[in-house]
């Protein structure tokens, strides 16, 4: 960034300087005669003046130039991004970055986002460009970015940077990966050292989620669908990860991956002893071929979470530490007893409450 010309010439904040330079004379030397002091004065005082104007001006200038140092960075592809300077507007195309630039503090630079980021309630009113597949290129080259923040899925990577844009993708699916965005993204908003203060804050609150336990809550097997299809998280995901933080066993191995599509004849031969799903794919899900023989079902030990919850939940970064907090409330419930049916569209075993 080129430093702001000063409105009165580019020479004013040396004579801005001079104009409050000392003027009262040295003391006398210990072979200085007085009148030679007051012949001599003068001079000095003003070549003095001169040292720290031209001191103060070198020292404004490059503090300055600190600030327009350029930021290089690899994203999640491998790829290196060089910006010529902190970017000042922001197109953010997946949740959790938006939340992470919010949360470092930078909400205001955040000019659009993708269709599903929704919190803060201050980017709800921002423009929306679609999502991974369908982004409205013109919409986005139009709010002229500094830097287009989104996943590496994202199908309009090459045509942004063909257009000439600046584009970071970052994706993560673990707590380290989580981590680490944390820090790329510090680093794209100079708050290197805020990004590294969440990242405490996020995983001290999963500790203390943790500590809340009972003996009897912990070593529960657990399946949490994500999506139908259906889709789990696996052991090696973020939403694994944290699961095994709260002393609970995943039925998905970690060979599977983060995230795999899974046979449903799978689930039913793992038998979880509860079952964590959102509110939408929650009805008829005890209707499924096999279902009603499988304990979180049978001991109706279901955690539907709404959509609020489910976005917190499925969202790798700064409310990492909230989603931890829930999936321990569940685990609670689901050790305390039967967990009441929570909305009437979803459909009860034959019998209803056991």
């Amino acid at each position: 960034m080129t430093p702001t010309p000063h409105p009165q010439g580019p020479h004013a904040p040396l004579q801005e300087a001079l104009r409050h330079a000392p003027r009262q004379p040295l003391p006398p030397g210990p072979h200085e005669h007085p009148r030679a002091r007051r012949r001599q004065g003068p001079g000095l005082s003003l070549r003095r003046g001169l040292r720290q104007g031209l001191a103060l001006w070198a020292a404004a200038l490059l503090s300055g130039l600190a600030v327009a140092a350029p930021i290089t960075l690899k994203d999640d592809r491998g790829h290196t991004v060089t910006l010529p300077d902190t970017p000042r507007r922001i197109v953010s195309l997946l949740p959790s970055l938006t939340e992470t630039v919010c949360e470092l503090g930078d909400c205001a630079k955040v000019v659009g986002v993708d269709r599903f980021s929704n919190y803060p309630a201050r980017v709800q009113s921002l423009p929306k460009l679609g999502g991974l597949d369908d982004t409205s290129i013109e919409s986005l080259v139009a709010l002229k970015p500094d830097v287009v923040l989104l996943g590496v899925s994202a199908r309009v990577i090459d045509r942004l940077e063909g257009l000439g844009l600046k584009v970071v993708a970052l994706e993560p699916k673990s707590m380290t990966d989580v981590q680490r965005v944390l820090g790329k993204v510090g680093q794209i908003l100079g708050r290197d050292d805020d990004a590294r203060r969440l990242w405490n804050r996020i995983d001290g609150h999963i500790a203390q989620s943790a500590a809340t336990l009972p003996p009897g809550a912990r070593g529960l097997s657990v399946y949490y669908e994500v999506d139908a299809g259906p889709y789990g998280a696996g052991t090696v995901s973020f939403i694994g990860e944290i699961l095994a933080r709260l002393g609970a066993r995943n039925i998905i191995p970690a060979e599977l991956g983060p995230f795999p599509k899974l046979n449903p004849e799978f689930i039913v031969r793992a038998d979880p002893q509860v079952i964590m799903v959102g509110q939408r794919n929650a009805p008829g899900l005890p209707q499924r071929p096999g279902w009603q023989s499988i304990r979180a079902v049978k001991n109706q030990r279901l955690c539907v979470w709404v959509p609020a919850e489910s976005d917190v939940l499925v969202r790798p970064g700064p409310r990492m530490s909230e989603a931890a907090a829930l999936m321990a409330r569940c685990l609670r419930d689901a050790a305390a007893g039967p967990i009441a049916w929570p909305t009437a569209a979803f459909v009860a075993p034959p019998g209803g409450m056991r």
